[in-house]
Protein backbone atom coordinates (compact mmCIF):
# COMPACT_ATOMS: atom_id res chain seq x y z
CA UNK A 1 0.00 0.00 0.00
CA UNK A 2 1.36 3.43 -1.07
CA UNK A 3 1.37 6.62 0.89
CA UNK A 4 -1.89 7.81 -1.52
CA UNK A 5 -3.77 4.55 -0.81
CA UNK A 6 -3.14 4.97 2.90
CA UNK A 7 -4.74 8.37 3.03
CA UNK A 8 -7.52 7.21 0.97
CA UNK A 9 -7.93 4.58 3.61
CA UNK A 10 -7.68 7.32 6.55
CA UNK A 11 -9.90 9.89 4.66
CA UNK A 12 -12.77 7.01 4.51
CA UNK A 13 -12.63 5.74 7.51
CA UNK A 14 -12.55 9.39 9.21
CA UNK A 15 -15.46 10.24 7.58
CA UNK A 16 -17.45 7.22 8.84
CA UNK A 17 -16.29 7.69 12.06
CA UNK A 18 -17.04 11.39 12.38
CA UNK A 19 -20.52 10.53 10.90
CA UNK A 20 -21.62 8.70 13.55
CA UNK A 21 -20.17 10.94 16.14
CA UNK A 22 -21.90 14.02 14.79
CA UNK A 23 -25.07 12.19 14.75
CA UNK A 24 -24.63 11.27 18.31
CA UNK A 25 -23.20 14.49 19.81
CA UNK A 26 -26.09 16.66 18.17
CA UNK A 27 -29.33 14.64 18.86
CA UNK A 28 -28.13 14.52 22.48
CA UNK A 29 -26.88 17.93 22.75
CA UNK A 30 -29.90 19.53 21.27
CA UNK A 31 -31.97 17.00 23.62
CA UNK A 32 -29.99 18.16 26.90
CA UNK A 33 -29.75 21.58 25.95
CA UNK A 34 -25.61 21.37 26.11
CA UNK A 35 -23.55 24.14 24.49
CA UNK A 36 -20.54 22.04 24.86
CA UNK A 37 -22.10 18.83 23.82
CA UNK A 38 -23.57 21.19 20.39
CA UNK A 39 -19.87 22.38 20.10
CA UNK A 40 -18.58 19.16 20.19
CA UNK A 41 -20.73 18.38 17.68
CA UNK A 42 -20.48 20.92 15.34
CA UNK A 43 -16.54 20.00 15.64
CA UNK A 44 -17.21 16.33 14.49
CA UNK A 45 -19.05 18.07 11.55
CA UNK A 46 -15.92 19.71 10.71
CA UNK A 47 -14.34 16.87 10.79
CA UNK A 48 -16.42 14.72 8.56
CA UNK A 49 -15.54 17.87 6.13
CA UNK A 50 -11.72 17.71 6.98
CA UNK A 51 -11.65 13.78 6.06
CA UNK A 52 -13.75 14.46 2.71
CA UNK A 53 -11.65 17.19 2.03
CA UNK A 54 -8.54 14.40 2.48
CA UNK A 55 -9.87 12.29 0.49
CA UNK A 56 -10.44 14.37 -2.43
CA UNK A 57 -7.34 16.51 -2.07
CA UNK A 58 -5.40 12.80 -2.22
CA UNK A 59 -6.97 11.58 -4.81
CA UNK A 60 -6.36 14.72 -7.11
CA UNK A 61 -2.83 15.21 -5.87
CA UNK A 62 -2.40 11.16 -6.28
CA UNK A 63 -2.76 12.16 -9.95
CA UNK A 64 0.81 11.92 -12.12
CA UNK A 65 2.46 14.26 -14.31
CA UNK A 66 1.11 14.92 -17.16
CA UNK A 67 1.84 17.63 -20.09
CA UNK A 68 0.18 20.13 -18.49
CA UNK A 69 1.20 19.46 -15.35
CA UNK A 70 4.84 18.41 -15.66
CA UNK A 71 5.44 18.07 -11.84
CA UNK A 72 2.08 16.26 -10.91
CA UNK A 73 -0.98 17.59 -9.27
CA UNK A 74 0.67 17.71 -5.30
CA UNK A 75 -0.64 21.46 -4.47
CA UNK A 76 -3.97 20.23 -4.44
CA UNK A 77 -3.93 18.96 -1.18
CA UNK A 78 -2.91 22.09 0.26
CA UNK A 79 -5.74 24.18 -2.16
CA UNK A 80 -8.04 21.43 0.20
CA UNK A 81 -6.24 22.23 3.76
CA UNK A 82 -6.88 25.69 2.84
CA UNK A 83 -10.44 25.22 2.36
CA UNK A 84 -10.77 22.85 5.36
CA UNK A 85 -8.83 25.38 7.53
CA UNK A 86 -11.15 28.83 6.65
CA UNK A 87 -14.30 26.67 7.43
CA UNK A 88 -12.76 25.44 10.53
CA UNK A 89 -12.48 29.24 11.44
CA UNK A 90 -16.29 30.22 10.45
CA UNK A 91 -17.53 27.66 12.61
CA UNK A 92 -15.05 28.27 15.57
CA UNK A 93 -16.33 31.74 15.48
CA UNK A 94 -20.18 31.06 15.45
CA UNK A 95 -19.46 28.69 18.30
CA UNK A 96 -17.55 31.48 20.18
CA UNK A 97 -20.72 33.89 19.88
CA UNK A 98 -22.69 31.13 20.87
CA UNK A 99 -21.24 30.00 23.97
CA UNK A 100 -20.47 33.50 25.11
CA UNK A 101 -24.15 34.02 24.94
CA UNK A 102 -24.66 30.90 27.35
CA UNK A 103 -22.84 32.34 29.94
CA UNK A 104 -24.21 35.73 29.79
CA UNK A 105 -27.76 35.05 30.01
CA UNK A 106 -26.89 32.09 32.45
CA UNK A 107 -27.86 29.18 30.97
CA UNK A 108 -28.30 25.69 32.73
CA UNK A 109 -27.05 22.51 31.92
CA UNK A 110 -29.25 19.59 33.49
CA UNK A 111 -27.17 16.59 34.28
CA UNK A 112 -27.47 13.72 31.76
CA UNK A 113 -26.23 10.25 32.05
CA UNK A 114 -27.37 10.40 28.35
CA UNK A 115 -24.70 13.20 27.92
CA UNK A 116 -21.88 11.50 29.81
CA UNK A 117 -22.51 7.98 28.03
CA UNK A 118 -21.99 10.06 24.37
CA UNK A 119 -18.83 11.31 25.43
CA UNK A 120 -17.54 7.86 26.83
CA UNK A 121 -18.54 6.69 23.41
CA UNK A 122 -16.72 9.54 22.15
CA UNK A 123 -13.50 9.15 23.75
CA UNK A 124 -13.48 5.54 22.62
CA UNK A 125 -14.34 5.67 18.99
CA UNK A 126 -11.96 8.61 18.45
CA UNK A 127 -9.01 6.88 20.36
CA UNK A 128 -9.88 3.76 18.27
CA UNK A 129 -9.24 6.25 15.06
CA UNK A 130 -5.99 7.88 17.10
CA UNK A 131 -4.26 4.61 17.37
CA UNK A 132 -5.25 3.50 13.85
CA UNK A 133 -3.60 6.32 12.28
CA UNK A 134 -0.83 6.47 14.29
CA UNK A 135 0.09 3.19 12.82
CA UNK A 136 -0.11 4.09 9.64
CA UNK A 137 1.52 7.20 10.18
CA UNK A 138 4.47 5.07 11.15
CA UNK A 139 4.82 3.14 8.58
CA UNK A 140 4.40 5.16 5.77
CA UNK A 141 5.28 8.98 7.13
CA UNK A 142 2.36 10.25 5.04
CA UNK A 143 1.48 13.93 6.19
CA UNK A 144 -2.12 13.60 5.37
CA UNK A 145 -2.35 10.94 7.95
CA UNK A 146 -0.24 12.91 10.18
CA UNK A 147 -2.52 15.54 10.41
CA UNK A 148 -5.75 13.29 11.50
CA UNK A 149 -3.69 11.84 13.44
CA UNK A 150 -3.69 14.89 15.68
CA UNK A 151 -6.91 15.89 15.05
CA UNK A 152 -8.36 12.04 16.73
CA UNK A 153 -5.97 12.79 19.72
CA UNK A 154 -7.19 16.32 20.09
CA UNK A 155 -10.69 15.25 19.93
CA UNK A 156 -9.79 12.95 22.72
CA UNK A 157 -8.76 15.83 25.00
CA UNK A 158 -11.60 18.34 23.94
CA UNK A 159 -13.90 15.23 25.07
CA UNK A 160 -12.91 14.92 27.76
CA UNK A 161 -12.66 18.05 28.58
CA UNK A 162 -16.60 18.50 28.03
CA UNK A 163 -17.45 15.31 30.53
CA UNK A 164 -15.65 17.51 32.94
CA UNK A 165 -18.28 20.40 32.71
CA UNK A 166 -21.03 17.54 32.30
CA UNK A 167 -20.16 16.48 36.05
CA UNK A 168 -19.93 19.66 37.31
CA UNK A 169 -23.29 19.86 36.87
CA UNK A 170 -24.05 17.39 39.95
CA UNK A 171 -22.58 19.58 42.14
CA UNK A 172 -24.25 23.03 40.81
CA UNK A 173 -21.56 24.47 38.75
CA UNK A 174 -23.37 25.18 35.91
CA UNK A 175 -21.21 28.18 33.63
CA UNK A 176 -18.00 25.64 33.02
CA UNK A 177 -20.55 24.56 30.23
CA UNK A 178 -19.80 27.14 28.43
CA UNK A 179 -16.42 28.00 29.12
CA UNK A 180 -16.14 24.59 27.99
CA UNK A 181 -18.08 25.85 24.53
CA UNK A 182 -15.75 28.60 24.31
CA UNK A 183 -12.41 26.64 24.97
CA UNK A 184 -13.19 24.29 22.26
CA UNK A 185 -13.85 27.14 19.49
CA UNK A 186 -10.52 28.51 20.30
CA UNK A 187 -9.13 25.37 19.86
CA UNK A 188 -10.99 24.68 16.48
CA UNK A 189 -9.54 28.58 15.64
CA UNK A 190 -6.17 28.00 16.39
CA UNK A 191 -5.83 24.84 14.35
CA UNK A 192 -7.93 26.46 11.57
CA UNK A 193 -5.14 29.22 11.71
CA UNK A 194 -2.42 26.77 11.52
CA UNK A 195 -3.17 24.75 8.88
CA UNK A 196 -4.48 28.19 6.82
CA UNK A 197 -0.75 29.29 7.51
CA UNK A 198 0.94 26.15 6.56
CA UNK A 199 -1.36 26.00 3.15
CA UNK A 200 -0.72 29.58 1.78
CA UNK A 201 3.32 29.16 2.91
CA UNK A 202 3.48 26.17 0.44
CA UNK A 203 1.13 27.94 -2.27
CA UNK A 204 3.19 31.08 -2.10
CA UNK A 205 6.26 28.89 -2.88
CA UNK A 206 8.01 28.94 0.36
CA UNK A 207 11.58 27.41 0.74
CA UNK A 208 12.27 23.74 2.20
CA UNK A 209 12.83 23.67 5.94
CA UNK A 210 16.34 24.47 7.25
CA UNK A 211 16.94 20.54 8.51
CA UNK A 212 16.19 19.10 4.81
CA UNK A 213 18.40 22.00 3.81
CA UNK A 214 21.44 20.98 6.17
CA UNK A 215 21.11 17.40 4.98
CA UNK A 216 21.42 18.71 1.35
CA UNK A 217 24.56 20.95 1.71
CA UNK A 218 26.07 18.26 4.33
CA UNK A 219 25.84 15.55 1.28
CA UNK A 220 27.31 18.27 -1.19
CA UNK A 221 29.97 18.92 1.12
CA UNK A 222 31.07 15.30 1.14
CA UNK A 223 31.42 15.40 -2.57
CA UNK A 224 35.56 16.22 -2.81
CA UNK A 225 35.24 17.14 -6.45
CA UNK A 226 33.08 20.01 -5.41
CA UNK A 227 34.73 23.39 -4.61
CA UNK A 228 32.21 25.40 -3.86
CA UNK A 229 28.27 25.65 -3.26
CA UNK A 230 26.86 28.47 -4.88
CA UNK A 231 23.22 28.87 -4.99
CA UNK A 232 20.11 26.73 -3.17
CA UNK A 233 16.85 27.31 -4.19
CA UNK A 234 13.90 25.10 -3.58
CA UNK A 235 9.99 25.29 -5.35
CA UNK A 236 6.87 23.18 -3.15
CA UNK A 237 4.79 20.95 -5.43
CA UNK A 238 2.64 18.90 -2.96
CA UNK A 239 4.47 17.72 -0.30
CA UNK A 240 7.69 17.84 -1.69
CA UNK A 241 10.18 19.92 -3.67
CA UNK A 242 12.09 21.00 -6.44
CA UNK A 243 15.83 21.80 -5.55
CA UNK A 244 18.29 23.50 -8.08
CA UNK A 245 21.62 23.64 -7.17
CA UNK A 246 24.63 25.75 -8.39
CA UNK A 247 27.69 24.03 -7.80
CA UNK A 248 31.27 24.75 -8.57
CA UNK A 249 34.01 22.34 -9.70
CA UNK A 250 37.73 22.43 -11.18
CA UNK A 251 37.42 23.76 -14.62
CA UNK A 252 39.90 21.29 -16.32
CA UNK A 253 37.27 18.53 -15.77
CA UNK A 254 35.98 16.92 -18.85
CA UNK A 255 32.28 17.60 -19.65
CA UNK A 256 31.20 13.70 -19.12
CA UNK A 257 33.37 13.84 -15.35
CA UNK A 258 31.74 16.95 -14.40
CA UNK A 259 28.18 15.26 -15.46
CA UNK A 260 29.07 12.16 -13.43
CA UNK A 261 29.81 14.86 -10.44
CA UNK A 262 26.21 15.95 -10.56
CA UNK A 263 24.77 13.08 -11.55
CA UNK A 264 25.49 10.79 -8.28
CA UNK A 265 24.91 14.26 -6.08
CA UNK A 266 21.26 14.38 -7.54
CA UNK A 267 21.01 10.72 -6.77
CA UNK A 268 22.67 11.15 -3.36
CA UNK A 269 19.92 13.69 -2.86
CA UNK A 270 16.97 12.06 -3.83
CA UNK A 271 17.75 9.15 -2.13
CA UNK A 272 18.46 10.45 1.39
CA UNK A 273 16.24 13.45 1.78
CA UNK A 274 12.55 12.31 1.74
CA UNK A 275 11.21 16.07 0.80
CA UNK A 276 13.23 16.46 -2.23
CA UNK A 277 11.61 15.16 -5.63
CA UNK A 278 13.54 16.55 -8.04
CA UNK A 279 17.07 18.19 -8.27
CA UNK A 280 18.37 20.42 -11.07
CA UNK A 281 22.35 20.74 -10.59
CA UNK A 282 24.10 23.98 -12.35
CA UNK A 283 27.72 23.46 -12.91
CA UNK A 284 29.92 26.33 -12.96
CA UNK A 285 33.91 26.06 -13.25
CA UNK A 286 36.26 27.07 -11.01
Amino acid sequence: MNRFDVAKKVGITGIIGNVFLFVLKIIVGIISRSQAMIADALNSAGDIFASFMTWLGNKISSVPNDEGHNYGHGKAEYIFSMLISISMITVSLKLLYDSMISIIKNNHLEFSWLLIAACVITIIVKMFLFLYTNNLYKRHKNLLVKANMIDHRNDCVITLFTTVAILLTRVGIYFFDGIVGIGISMWILVVGIKIFKESYNVLMDSAIDDESKNKILVLIRKHKDIKRIGTLYSVPIGYQYIVVITIFVNGNLTTSKSHKIADDLENSIKDKVDKVKEVIIHIEPL
